[in-house]
């Protein structure tokens, strides 16, 4: 699968999944910032779990959105 990204100005997030201890899938974010001079990098959580990968990289690709949204550059 490829990686999906989407950038803000100097911000880009990064979607993808994680599988948990129970078989499911959750959610996950990466944020970095594109001028930041050590490798720096946010994650975060779907609040929920989901029975599928695609399901839950749908839900980690509406909160890369969220994220995004929400910054003020």
């Amino acid at each position: 699968m490829e990686d999906v990204t989407y950038t803000k100005g100097i911000y880009t997030a990064t979607p993808g999944v994680q599988q948990l201890d129970d078989g499911r899938f959750q959610g996950v974010v990466h944020l970095s910032r594109d001028d930041a001079t050590e490798a720096e990098t946010t994650a975060y959580e779907v609040k929920g779990t989901s029975a599928t990968v695609s399901e839950a990289l749908e839900e980690a690709k509406a909160l890369a959105h969220q994220i995004l949204g929400e910054l003020e550059l």
